[in-house]
């Protein structure tokens, strides 16, 4: 999952969402805790591994992963992540009553009013993606491709094949939309099934 998927399954809770946001800036065990984490932060990331796992294993998002050409096969996790945000922002109001852009803005405001520290390769991401709001951008399938290709440049490994990739999103759009449409709601159950069974 990316950015707004992890916000949306980290449900009420602030840390919660922080640690979905941040949860790929925290490398390593959570146990012991990461040195200047919290707690609460901790279980945020925690939960957003758990759906990350979770999400791997789902048939639909199996389904998704099998329509990246085999040329791009290797990244085709990354893709899928964007394009099912893509997804969550056209088919926001289905899933949260909250409007997307006032998510979107509670969310950056919870995370710049976080006292505790955050991961420092994530502060410079954080202050481009509240400045560009990437959040609700992914609304137009151009700025998930216009992603994936910064994502080439700037954090993969080279050479790799993600440049270009938003047009895979455009050819197999209908069958990568109904695979959204069938996993995002088995998500929303785990997520919070997760979260209520926490002590």
């Amino acid at each position: 999952m990316n950015y707004l998927a992890h916000a949306l399954l980290a449900g009420p809770l602030a840390t919660d969402r922080i640690g979905g946001i941040i949860g790929d800036f925290v490398k390593g065990p959570l146990s012991p805790r990461p040195a200047g984490l919290s707690a609460a932060l901790v279980d945020g990331v925690m939960l957003h591994r758990r759906i990350d796992s979770f999400a791997d294993r789902h048939p639909a998002f199996i389904r998704s992963r099998m329509r990246v050409s085999a040329d791009r096969r290797r990244v085709g996790g990354i893709m899928v992540d964007l394009f099912y945000d893509h997804f969550l922002a056209r088919h926001w109001a289905q899933f949260s009553i909250q409007p997307l852009h006032a998510f979107t803005a509670e969310t950056y405001q919870l995370i710049a009013r976080h006292t505790d520290p955050l991961p420092a390769d994530f502060l410079p991401v954080f202050e481009r993606m509240a400045s560009h709001d990437w959040l609700a951008s992914y609304h137009d399938s151009s700025n998930v491709a216009l992603a994936l290709d910064r994502m080439s440049r700037f954090r993969l490994r080279q050479p790799n094949t993600l440049a270009g990739a938003g047009e895979e999103l455009e050819r197999e759009y209908a069958g990568l939309e109904a695979d959204f449409l069938s996993f995002l709601p088995d998500a929303l159950a785990f997520a919070a099934q997760v979260r209520e069974a926490r002590p």
